[in-house]
């Protein structure tokens, strides 16, 4: 029996000690010590501990957390996210599950493991933990968006709430027509018409987020729809509950219209100001102060204190809140790194679970008409929803399965509708009956939706090379598309000495387009930032400032040969390959270099430091790239090309062939370079000593030949060519490590050749630390050798 039935119909007598006795004495205690029925099952027990609030919260919140991490081992193989696992849990632990073999076997009607007195306790847990979550996305999320979400996201997200509503009253009206409804009842349909048209942002970020697809063109769309939805939705809500409270009461009504004005003006024309003035006073890096944060908290609590006060959801206010902080640093920033984590994975999963075990797993006894009605109108509004998310990205041509994706996404529920439809079942807008059948309809689009929208949509799908973007089909004397990729600032010097390398003429231009990569802190929605370096006006606060005027000034230093554009690009790292990808199709680049994991000094040559994360994204690259990748490695020692060296002396670049497509592909790109005169090549060219080559290897022989035959035979000026023969891989490494000491070249270039077996480079797979560098990039970059000279590791567009 739910507790809505109990208070109903019948009188329930609880009887507990005031004040709540917090700390037990201990388990060893006499008084505390375990008590058995003998003439019972073993499970009848009745443990003193239960009467003590602090022992069996944490006993509660122990036994949720290994539930339900031990539903999402389960459930992760099926890519279902967290939140699943949560709800599976609270079922398990609710009236359905172990609450209702507890009580049969102890034959009470009250669960000792989750006694009456300590379910206030974790309610009010749970709703402090929703309220903190709702503020926290307003302090990710960026109204800014809005205005560039462009017409596709804003007709999208209004006709994804304006359809379902209309559709939903409809059905509501039909339904009374038929069936003569009650008040009441029209009360809980019309509740849940507005619940099944809401697109609300929260939901559709955590949905994105743990698909992984909160970078991509989707997921951009996706979130841009649901911020449009979700701030009009908003907005009706908050004047239909004036519009009630005016009308129950007038003076009441009219003081509550006035406080929620002031408090929204206080937010937007005080409360952010002062933020951005925190923001102004705190260091460029540095977390704001301490006071600042508890400040915060306080208005933070005080908001959710006024808009209950006011009638409204709680989470109104707080959530208003966290739209006016600036998100990113350093305020949304310190906000997010201190509280994220207690909130996601303390308060949240409490939330869940608690919602969830209120759901009795049973068949309407009563009120069958009105789960009836409820079943038909949210099917109705769900439906038209669907539908009507549909319409618009249909009609701008997007593809089928991207469309139903996106249309799932938006009808996806979540956090946000279990917080409503626990506070409407508190509060006895909806029948238990209704209650539970809205639980499991969530329940049901958390685990159906996810992998759905996984099969639907691949976002490697756009990055299949389908035209050849490589530096082989790149034309003569046509402009030559780079991207180059920045980690860090200190990257820049190298990548403009490789730039400047590969002879820029105005005849033969280079376009690169350099985007700097920046860690996303404290915001939900990732930025790309396209600059312009005709007009620099930079903040102090740039986070790509030295970057811009480094490219700005190579720009101007060498006028007609070299355009250059900045992005910048604010993501998660397990999101940034997305960018890249992306933008190298938008700008069909014909490669892209990406600098490599490790930082050396340039005092001693020595490793500084190392970044995984690089190394992972460069990967990711290596792997999904819908052009060739260069992988730069940058030992310290930048010695500057034709823009800064003496004429009297050149810049020695060798090629080490050994052949097939990387290693073609890494010889255009020298010859190109070959054709500067302040550059001096040299092809060594690595043949094996049994001159065995038949089926695929003759024609890959073939090919090689007709690359070298201008080295061979056409060689002139600074170009020369070098044969050596190699029996195995011995062999093969005695003549890289005596190239690397001699230290005679300052750049080598190779290519990747991964997964390549030839006799020149056998039983060395085995022993590479690197295999995004390839056998001979990684024997290069190896920290045995004191060599300085940059390497340069090709890979050719992977065609799939």
């Amino acid at each position: 029996m739910s507790l809505y039935e109990a208070l109903a119909n019948t009188t329930v007598t609880i009887c507990t000690d005031l004040p709540f006795r917090v700390n037990s004495l201990g388990l060893w205690n006499r008084s505390e010590r375990w008590t058995v029925n003998a003439t019972t099952p073993l499970v009848n027990f009745s443990f003193p501990l239960q009467n003590y609030t602090m022992p069996i919260l944490e006993f509660e919140m122990t036994l949720m957390f290994v539930l339900t991490e031990l539903t999402h081992l389960f459930l992760k193989i099926f890519g279902l996210p967290a939140l699943a696992a949560q709800l599976v849990a609270g079922i398990l632990l609710g009236d359905a599950g172990l609450s209702r073999i507890v009580k049969s076997s102890s034959h009470h009607d009250v669960n000792p493991i989750f006694p009456f007195a300590n379910q206030e306790i974790l309610n009010i847990m749970s709703l402090f933990g929703y309220i903190f979550f709702s503020f926290l996305i307003g302090v990710k999320l960026n109204l800014g968006l809005i205005p560039k979400s462009g017409k596709k996201a804003l007709y999208t997200g209004a006709l994804s709430l304006s359809v379902p509503i209309v559709a939903g009253v409809g059905t509501i009206i039909l339904l009374h027509s038929k069936w003569f409804l009650n008040g009441q009842e029209i009360v809980q349909l019309a509740f849940l018409t507005a619940m099944h048209s809401l697109t609300p942002s929260p939901v559709v970020v955590c949905l994105l987020t743990d698909l992984k697809i909160l970078n991509s063109e989707l997921g951009r769309l996706a979130l841009s729809s649901a911020l449009v939805s979700d701030l009009c939705s908003i907005a009706i809500t908050s004047v239909a509950a004036m519009a009630a409270a005016v009308q129950q009461n007038i003076l009441k009504g009219i003081r509550d219209i006035v406080v929620m004005v002031a408090y929204t003006l206080f937010v937007w024309l005080v409360f952010r100001p002062f933020m951005f003035w925190i923001a102004k006073r705190t260091p460029k890096g540095k977390p704001i102060k301490d006071s600042y944060v508890v400040l915060i908290m306080l208005a933070f609590l005080g908001s959710a204190l006024l808009s209950n006060w006011c009638e409204l959801s709680f989470i109104i206010g707080p959530l208003m809140l966290g739209f006016a902080v600036p998100d990113g640093p350093p305020v949304g920033a310190t906000l997010v790194n201190k509280f994220d984590f207690m909130v996601n994975r303390v308060f949240m999963p409490v939330f869940a679970t608690t919602s969830m075990m209120r759901v009795t797993m049973s068949l309407p006894k009563a009120h069958k008409r009105t789960v009836l009605a409820a079943t038909i109108v949210t099917s109705v509004v769900y439906c038209s929803k669907f539908v009507a998310s549909l319409v618009i990205p249909l009609c701008c041509k997007m593809h089928m399965r991207d469309a139903i994706a996106l249309a799932l996404i938006l009808c996806s529920k979540g956090v946000v509708e279990l917080g409503a439809y626990t506070f409407a079942s508190d509060t006895w807008i909806i029948f238990s009956e209704v209650f539970d059948y809205m639980m499991l309809t969530v329940v049901l689009c958390v685990l159906i939706v996810p992998p759905l929208i996984r099969l639907l949509y691949d976002p490697k799908r756009k990055y299949v090379g389908y035209q050849k973007r490589n530096l082989m089909h790149w034309k003569p004397n046509s402009e030559l598309r780079i991207l180059a990729c920045i980690n860090r600032a200190d990257n820049t010097p190298a990548i403009i000495n490789f730039l400047d390398a590969s002879c820029p003429t105005r005849d033969s231009p280079i376009a690169v387009y350099v985007l700097h990569l920046v860690k996303l802190v404290g915001r939900a929605a990732p930025i790309l930032i396209s600059h312009n370096l005709q007009k620099i006006t930079l903040s102090n606060n740039s986070l790509s400032e030295n970057v811009i005027i480094s490219f700005s000034n190579f720009q101007r230093d060498n006028e007609g040969a070299i355009f250059a554009q900045v992005f910048t690009a604010i993501t998660q790292p397990h999101y940034m390959h997305d960018d890249i990808c992306t933008l190298a199709i938008d700008k069909a680049t014909s490669l892209i270099i990406l600098p490599f994991h490790r930082k050396w000094s340039r005092v001693n040559g020595s490793i500084e430091s190392e970044n995984q994360n690089t190394r992972t994204l460069n990967c990711r690259v290596l792997e999904t790239a819908p052009c060739s990748v260069g992988i730069l490695v940058n030992r310290g020692h930048v010695k500057y090309t034709n823009s800064l060296a003496s004429p009297n002396e050149a810049y020695r670049v060798a090629l080490i062939f050994l052949g097939g497509s990387d290693d073609r592909e890494a010889l255009t790109l020298a010859k190109r370079m070959a054709k500067d005169a302040y550059i001096s090549l040299t092809v060594i060219r690595l043949v094996d000593a049994s001159g065995d080559e038949d089926g695929n290897n003759k024609w890959e022989w073939v090919q090689d030949n007709e690359m070298l035959k201008e080295m061979k035979y056409n060689g002139a000026g600074y170009v020369s060519y070098v044969e050596q023969i190699v029996e195995d891989g011995i062999k093969t490494t005695r003549k890289i490590r005596s190239l690397m000491d001699e230290s005679e070249y300052d750049m080598f270039i190779v290519g990747r050749r991964y997964n390549v077996s030839s006799p020149q480079t056998s039983g060395l797979d085995q022993w590479s630390e690197f295999p995004e560098l390839g056998v001979i990039g990684d024997m290069l970059s190896s920290t045995d050798s004191r060599c300085k000279s940059s390497v340069l590791v090709i890979q050719q567009q992977q065609q799939r």
